[in-house]
C-alpha cells in the first residue's frame, strides 16, 4: 500500500501551524570570528498539531488499512513535539478503529526503506515530513512521481496542488522532466473539491500510461516530457 505523508503547514494564517516560524537570530557575532552562535526555534500550536492529525486520521479511515504513523522526536525535543505526541494521543482516543503508532524520525526513515507494507498514513510535522515525503518518493523510483497538496480543510482560503520537485528550473524545456508528479498532483484538486470521478480518471490516466511502459528517464524510460503527456491524454480521453 503507498503511504500518505501529511505534513503540518506553515501559514499560521490559514491553518494555525507555524513550524518554521523565523524565530530565533545570529545576533551574537560580537563573539568574534568563530564565536557566532545560532539560535533557531520551532512553534508548535495544540490547534494546528490537532487539526493535522485529525485530517490524517479522516483520511486513514478511508482507507483498507486503517492506521496512522505519527512521526516524533520527542526525546530531543522535549516540548513541541511532545505537544505534538499529548495531541496525538488525545485524538487517537476518539478513533478508536484506526491503529496507530508513534516513531522517532530517525527510525522511521529506516521503516520507509525496509517495511513500506506496514505504514498507511504517515504524518508529522512540516520538517520530518518534507523530509520523509522526498524519501518516499525517491523510493517509489524518482521525485518526479510524486504529488502533493497543501490543503485548507475548512476551505476559507484556496489550497496548493504541486508536484514535491518543484518548478526543476535545471532541466526546463529539455524534454527530461516527468509530468506524472504534476499530474497527479491535479488529481488532488478535484478530489479535494468533493469530485471524486474525476479525480480518478487522472489516476487511470496515469496507471495505463506507466502501465504501457510510457516512461521518462528518471524512472527508466526514453520518452520525453512531451511523450508522456500526449499518452496522458490519450488514456484520460479514452
Amino acid at each position: 500500500m503507498e503511504p500518505t505523508a501529511c505534513a503540518g503547514t506553515d501559514r499560521p494564517g490559514q491553518y494555525g501551524h507555524r513550524f518554521f516560524a523565523g524565530l530565533g537570530g545570529r545576533n551574537l557575532s560580537a563573539r568574534g570570528h568563530g564565536g557566532e552562535v545560532a539560535v533557531q526555534s520551532a512553534l508548535f500550536t495544540e490547534v494546528g498539531c490537532e487539526r493535522i492529525l485529525r485530517f490524517a486520521f479522516d483520511l486513514a479511515r478511508t482507507r483498507a488499512h486503517k492506521k496512522v504513523s505519527s512521526v516524533t522526536k520527542s526525546n530531543a525535543q522535549q516540548y513541541g513535539m511532545v505537544l505534538w505526541d499529548d495531541v496525538f494521543k488525545r485524538v487517537a482516543a476518539d478513533y478508536p478503529d484506526v491503529e496507530t503508532e508513534s516513531v522517532l524520525v530517525d527510525a522511521m526513515s529506516a521503516k520507509f526503506v525496509l517495511r513500506p507494507e506496514n505504514l498507511s498514513v504517515v504524518v508529522a510535522s512540516n520538517l520530518n515530513a518534507d523530509i520523509l515525503s522526498d524519501l518516499g518518493s525517491a523510493l517509489a523510483g524518482s521525485l518526479g512521481l510524486a504529488a502533493s497538496a497543501n490543503l485548507n480543510p475548512e476551505r476559507r482560503f484556496p489550497s496548493m496542488f504541486e508536484p514535491v520537485h518543484g518548478s526543476t528550473p535545471d532541466i526546463a524545456g529539455q524534454g527530461l522532466a516527468n509530468p506524472i508528479g504534476a499530474v497527479g498532483s491535479a488529481a488532488l484538486m478535484p478530489d479535494h473539491f468533493g469530485l471524486p470521478d474525476q479525480a480518478a480518471r487522472l489516476n487511470k490516466a496515469i496507471e495505463a500510461t506507466t502501465g504501457a511502459g510510457i516512461l521518462t528517464r528518471d524512472v527508466g524510460g526514453t520518452a520525453t516530457t512531451d511523450d508522456v503527456v500526449k499518452a496522458l491524454i490519450d488514456a484520460h480521453d479514452v
